[in-house]
């Protein structure tokens, strides 16, 4: 059973008692049909957009040179397109132009593959033309018509193929597969933007190990090509038991489908390549990958167009994801101090998801340590022990207030000479103590 939310319902009702068609169609009839609950619910009409305006009180024109008015019920907004066809592509991505169609059958050939190519109303029922149940009953991810075709026109669905297999567990058909893989080199002429949805989508999916068969089909080798080379890197180990690529897709699948976590997992070892170095036995080696892989993270980040907080927050994780903590609150003070109280909760997530990535060789030893660490870094947080300067008993206000300084950079290397002070010894953190401190610290 498909269930229509009602102000859904009360579009298409209204638009069929005008004397038009009017489905709901796509991505929410899939997801509808897999018991999910869509993100949004996109209906298509055979009404021109002028014919949709004119029988809506309050609608927005998003996209009216390609068929879409936002139709606002009750403040929220349903995009209403109608059908068309497209005309040539020009750029990879757009068509040139679009033709309004009164035929359904002409809009859903358009679509990019079977599961999304299904509409449903009340009175029609679901309108499957392209066997899209077929494929869900199957798990296969197919493209509508002439897969060559599909992404010849747009060659964002070749990135879209794996992401919606990611997603959903499913395979790509064979067919499809073959055209990914022949044309994945126009992935150039897609934007970094739409390139970095589509990978945050697969890398925060239910399976981002998936993103291996982006590497197989030549995706990655257009948009991340810094994770071909470390597929093609053996970690001759005993402490691996993955190529460096491997063992970055088992370590994104063991650590929480967060966007922030996941690509940390992504680009953890991402330096690797760069550092390997093999000793006389044979055994692999790979000194200073972590401030390698934190370069790499950020290059890439900054070319995917990511915002400025989550590349700051996956470089600090990349950059200290290797960075072992000895067993002591004043280590632990020091260690949270160094990560950022903001992220040491994440970077505790980060060690784990490497560690069940690695092989068995001293697992025991490894997971007892990162325990005693988290159960050392709940004492300090249970005893609200200072590890920032937004704990620390004196602020830079008081500093002039009270010791006598000028405003200036002086104040930033006090404060962080007594922050020092008071993780080697949470007891210094009381602010008459520090304030002396300090100006002994300025007469010296």
């Amino acid at each position: 059973m498909i269930q229509l939310p009602e102000k859904v319902k009360w579009i298409i009702q209204r638009i069929t008692d005008a004397g038009y068609e009017a489905y709901a169609v796509g991505g929410c009839i899939r997801d509808s049909i897999l018991m999910r609950i869509p993100d949004d619910w996109d209906i298509t009409t055979s009404a021109a957009p002028f014919q949709v305006k004119g029988i809506f009180g309050h609608t927005i024109d998003t996209g009216i040179k390609h068929g879409t008015v936002t139709v606002m019920v009750e403040g929220e907004g349903f995009e209403v397109t109608t059908y068309r066809i497209d005309g040539e592509y020009e750029d990879n991505r757009h068509p040139r132009e679009v033709i309004f169609t009164p035929c359904l059958e002409e809009d859903l050939k358009r679509r990019d593959f079977t599961i999304n190519a299904m509409a449903y109303n009340d009175g029609a029922g679901l309108v499957d033309l392209f066997d899209g149940i077929g494929d869900m009953d199957r798990k296969l991810i197919r493209c509508v018509g002439n897969p060559y075709e599909r992404f010849s026109e747009d060659a964002l669905r070749i990135m879209r193929s794996v992401r919606f297999s990611a997603q959903l567990g499913y395979f790509i058909e064979e067919k499809t597969k073959e055209a990914v893989r022949l044309l994945a080199p126009n992935l150039v002429h897609i934007s970094a933007e739409r390139i970095q949805a589509e990978l945050v989508k697969l890398v925060t999916s239910s399976h981002p190990r998936y993103l291996h068969t982006a590497y197989e089909l030549g995706i990655t080798k257009v948009i991340l090509p810094e994770f071909d080379a470390c597929m093609e890197t053996q970690q001759n180990n005993p402490h691996h038991c993955y190529s460096v690529g491997e063992h970055i897709l088992v370590s994104m699948e063991a650590i929480a489908a967060d966007k922030v976590l996941r690509l940390a997992m992504l680009f953890h070892d991402m330096g690797k390549p760069k550092t390997a170095t093999v000793d006389g036995e044979g055994i692999s080696h790979f000194y200073g990958h972590p401030a390698a892989s934190e370069e790499i993270a950020r290059t890439v980040l900054r070319r995917l167009k990511f915002d400025n907080h989550t590349v700051d927050q996956v470089t600090r994780l990349v950059r200290y994801h290797d960075y072992h903590v000895e067993l002591t609150q004043k280590c632990v003070r020091r260690a949270v101090m160094k990560v950022g109280e903001d992220l040491f909760p994440l970077f505790l997530q980060v060690k784990e998801a490497d560690l069940k990535a690695q092989s068995s060789y001293q697992r025991r030893e490894k997971e007892e340590h990162l325990r005693m660490v988290e159960a050392l870094y709940g004492e300090v947080v249970r005893q609200e022990q200072c590890v920032s300067l937004k704990t620390l008993a004196v602020s830079g206000r008081d500093l002039m207030e009270q010791a006598g300084m000028e405003p200036g950079k002086k104040i930033g290397e006090v404060l962080g000479y007594l922050l020092d002070l008071v993780v080697e010894d949470p007891s210094q953190n009381e602010k008459k103590n520090l304030i002396r401190k300090a100006q002994r610290y300025l007469k010296m």
